[in-house]
């Protein structure tokens, strides 16, 4: 299988887990030289347009990620057919996925963490984001080096 070209990260509201995970993949990927369009999105709408919660935003500047030009958007049809993997923050957004997702495009949609759902850190506090930038670290780097060795 080809490596992907453009991958799109989905949670619910986009203001938490995938815009960190977006922001993540592409520093990461950047840095090795990889050329890949990334983006998120929530499969709600409550936030469209709005940046990622202060609290994603002030720890991921602390590991080197920028998240404030990101903005909340809601999942749109045209993303089925135009990403390449579809990665879910866990099984509830996957389920919401799946149900809006055409057939010919269902064995794009994944689980972000393969087996595990990335927690989300909303209703948290400090180390719940810190977590949830740990584990989408490990899991980039997993990701990246499958993908492109």
């Amino acid at each position: 299988m080809a490596p992907p070209r453009r991958v799109l990260m989905v949670c619910m509201g986009n203001i938490c887990r995938s815009p960190t995970a977006e922001a993540v993949l592409r520093h990461h990927a950047q840095a090795r030289g990889i050329d890949v369009e990334v983006d998120s999105a929530g499969t709600e709408g409550y936030h469209i347009g709005e940046p990622p919660d202060p609290r994603s935003i002030q720890h991921a500047q602390r590991r080197g990620y920028d998240l404030t030009q990101l903005r909340a958007r809601q999942l749109a049809d045209e993303d089925f057919a135009h990403f390449d993997v579809i990665l879910a923050a866990d099984e509830l957004n996957l389920r919401t996925i799946r149900r809006r997702c055409p057939a010919e495009h269902q064995a794009k949609l994944v689980l972000f963490l393969g087996t595990e759902p990335l927690p989300d850190p909303y209703y948290g506090e400090a180390p719940d984001f810190e977590k949830v930038l740990d584990l989408v670290e490990k899991r980039v780097d997993f990701l990246l080096s499958e993908w492109w060795g």
